[in-house]
């Protein structure tokens, strides 16, 4: 009887791994993979042409205008031959911090705005990630680097993360109204620091991602803030100095006296950082 238990389970196994097998998401490449001969400094990489189309498609507050961006055949390619241009970066030899930091913060954003616009019009990034089977943007959606496929996963948690620079949180952005906003501008190097500052105070200034009470003494945070708390610091005491900088005054003078406060976190908002949301919205 056990013989034939097992017999059936391993059937079973097989059954499950071959539909997986062929259910799995295919892999979409942007980007290209780039011969060695041809690959350029890190530093030599040029993040201009994403700084136009941040411009002309994202707004101050963040929201993308991806109609209009999808409609766009020229815009569309020269997203395109932005993510080649990132492909050809090498990030051996004496690049600095900084110019890896803005590269791959450019890279993970540029991405996920050509994983969002192979799919638009929708309404959430959660409508592509597949649990078992089928496409998942955050695992299937690949840039090459180096002769390495980056997926969106890798880009966060094995190669940003590890930086060292917990503000990268306010700055990589997955398509949803919870995420930081999109800088409308291209990271760079030489303004990194100052970049990553002033997206870390809008996050904080933003009512739906951060919520003070001075007379309960306590703070609703974004769940970025739960999800990543370890970036801020092994304990609570050590995450809220790390963000004490970027908060609005009246909070951050209050943790600098008493430094106790009770947290607690907010829903986070999947919805599309779609413009014609707003549009909509004003029309009603």
């Amino acid at each position: 009887m056990r013989s034939w238990l097992t017999v059936v389970l391993m059937a079973l196994l097989a059954v499950t791994l071959a539909k997986s097998s062929c259910e799995a998401g295919p892999t979409v490449t942007v980007g290209s993979s780039v011969a060695v001969a041809q690959r350029v400094s890190v530093e030599r990489i040029d993040h201009s042409a994403w700084d136009t189309l941040l411009q002309k498609h994202v707004d101050a507050r963040g929201f993308v205008d991806y109609s209009a961006w999808k409609s766009s055949a020229s815009d569309q390619q020269a997203l395109d031959g932005y993510l080649r241009h990132l492909s050809s970066a090498s990030l051996s030899g004496q690049s600095s911090r900084e110019a890896r930091l803005a590269f791959w913060i450019n890279a993970y954003n540029a991405a996920t705005m050509k994983g969002i616009l192979r799919e638009y019009p929708t309404s959430s990034i959660r409508n592509h990630t597949a649990k078992v089977f089928g496409y998942n943007i955050w695992k299937d959606l690949v840039l090459p680097v180096e002769g390495r496929n980056y997926s969106l996963e890798q880009i966060e948690h094995e190669v940003l993360r590890k930086m060292g620079e917990p503000r990268i949180h306010f700055a990589i952005v997955c398509a949803s109204i919870g995420c930081p906003r999109l800088l409308n501008r291209a990271y760079t190097a030489s303004e990194l620091d100052q970049q990553l500052s002033v997206n870390a105070k809008a996050f904080f200034a933003d009512r739906s991602k951060f919520a003070y009470d001075a007379n309960r003494r306590t703070m609703q945070l974004s769940q970025v803030l739960n999800w990543f708390a370890e970036d801020f610091g092994a304990n609570q005491a050590e995450q809220l100095r790390a963000i004490s900088p970027y908060l609005p005054d009246a909070a951050s003078q209050q943790l600098a006296r008493s430094g106790s406060v009770s947290i607690s976190y907010l829903d986070y908002d999947w919805g599309l950082n779609d413009r014609a949301k707003l549009r909509s919205a004003a029309r009603k």
